[in-house]
């Protein structure tokens, strides 16, 4: 297993997922917050075509994260997987769901499924929309997580990423830099830094910390904030997760390049 950040922030997310078993080569996206051609393009610069993919996962309705799926989807026959929820809450938006149906997966948050031969284990997270989930990947031979836009880290998402070989963890802010933000209301930081919000650095690296990491071998930090935080600060708090001398494991992705392929 492999995979690539195609771009991580508020103006747009994707992750790459792609899988041999010597037979058969599964390639996943992981939400799709570009437009169409954006998209394309993206995916074309990590050597992959759109018409490669065999499915996209999408955790839930936020533009960033939804707002090109359905047009690459209805562009290329890729069949969508989400919630129910998140399928309730993207019918009103204005290029609906309903203009792909045939291509829609809908699945039960709290059950594993089959998608193109991976095992997609949905992960339910506190975050302000309908019905937010999160990933773990298992391919067989190696489990990667993808956890972003989630305001804390609950006892249940810890155990959903047990023994992870990989894992995408949001460090959207820094708490100090988003209290000292003049540019950002109070309204919007209380709903950025509250339980259903963002995960701030420190409370990434409370879930890094808690989660078994016996498998861990690559972090990727994810979602950071381009006014409220810094990939330094991200880094730092979480090696402070890790036993010393381990921080060569961490990664981040940014908003324009995210992160090339890693193998898992």
């Amino acid at each position: 297993m492999r995979f690539a950040s195609l771009g991580s922030g508020s103006e747009g997310n994707a992750l790459l997922i792609e899988s041999s078993d010597g037979i058969r080569v599964t390639r996943v996206l992981v939400d799709c917050g570009f437009g169409r051609r954006e998209a394309e393009r993206r995916l074309r610069g990590a050597g992959i075509e759109p018409g490669q993919l065999d499915a996209i996962l999408v955790t839930h309705e936020h533009a960033d994260h939804i707002g090109g799926v359905f047009r690459l989807a209805r562009a290329h026959g890729i069949p969508v997987h989400l919630t129910h929820g998140t399928l309730r809450a993207a019918a009103a938006m204005p290029d609906a769901a309903g203009e792909v149906e045939p291509l829609l997966r809908v699945f039960d948050s709290h059950a594993h499924f089959d998608c193109a031969g991976l095992r997609i284990e949905p992960v339910p997270v506190p975050h302000d929309a309908r019905e937010p989930v999160q990933y773990v990947i298992d391919d067989g031979r190696r489990r990667l997580g993808v956890l972003t836009d989630l305001g804390q880290g609950t006892p249940y998402v810890v155990r959903a990423l047990a023994r992870l070989d990989a894992l995408v963890l949001e460090c959207n802010h820094d708490g100090q830099l988003l209290a000292d933000n003049p540019r950002y209301p109070p309204v919007l930081k209380r709903r950025i830094a509250g339980a259903w919000g963002h995960l701030d650095n420190r409370e990434a690296a409370r879930i890094l910390a808690s989660i078994d990491r016996s498998r861990l071998r690559t972090v990727v930090a994810a979602h950071l904030s381009r006014h409220n935080n810094r990939p330094e600060l991200a880094r730092e708090a979480l090696a402070s997760a890790l036993e010393p001398g381990a921080d060569e494991m961490i990664r981040v992705a940014d908003q324009d390049r995210g992160v090339d392929w890693i193998a898992v």
